[in-house]
């Protein structure tokens, strides 16, 4: 945690895998980098019902394509410059939630200019402060937990 303080902004995504040819995972492609399917928890929102519904609307993917594992929740906080006073900062918790879909998932971009299956070959030096510490605890959790890896990947 950076800081004793409390985070002011919250956001919930998830981190999709299939099984096409190979174990792959899904990252969103903005102008600039690669992310996860994630958004802003909305006032009165649970974080599962916020990834699900970001997942929806940037994606396509309904919840009843995917099986969410229950033994996985990954959560960070980092420091975010506010959107209307860039000089400000605020403390952003993000948590993801590791879903896994059949190859057939058709994505349909809405909010990003494109998308990728990355093949799962860790470790990954994808994005530094979101995307490879996230990778990380999921090599982490298919090592503790060969079972959901073997499901996916035999």
């Amino acid at each position: 945690m950076p800081s004793s303080e409390k985070p002011s902004v919250f956001a919930a995504g998830y981190l999709i895998f299939r099984r096409a040819d190979a174990l792959e995972f899904l990252l969103m492609e903005h102008q600039d980098r690669w992310d996860l399917p994630k958004g802003h928890v909305d006032h009165g929102e649970s974080i599962l019902h916020a990834a699900k519904r970001e997942l929806w609307e940037e994606t396509g993917i309904s919840d009843s394509q995917i099986w969410t594992d229950p033994e996985f929740v990954f959560t960070s906080q980092y420091w975010v410059s506010k959107r209307k006073t860039p000089s400000q900062k605020a403390l952003k918790q993000t948590t993801i939630y590791l879903g896994f879909g059949p190859p057939s998932l058709q994505i349909v971009c809405t909010e990003h200019i494109g998308y990728r299956w990355w093949a799962w070959n860790p470790p990954h030096r994808i994005q530094a402060q979101a995307i490879d510490p996230l990778l990380d605890q999921v090599a982490q959790h298919f090592e503790r937990n060969p079972d959901v890896f073997a499901k996916f990947c035999s």
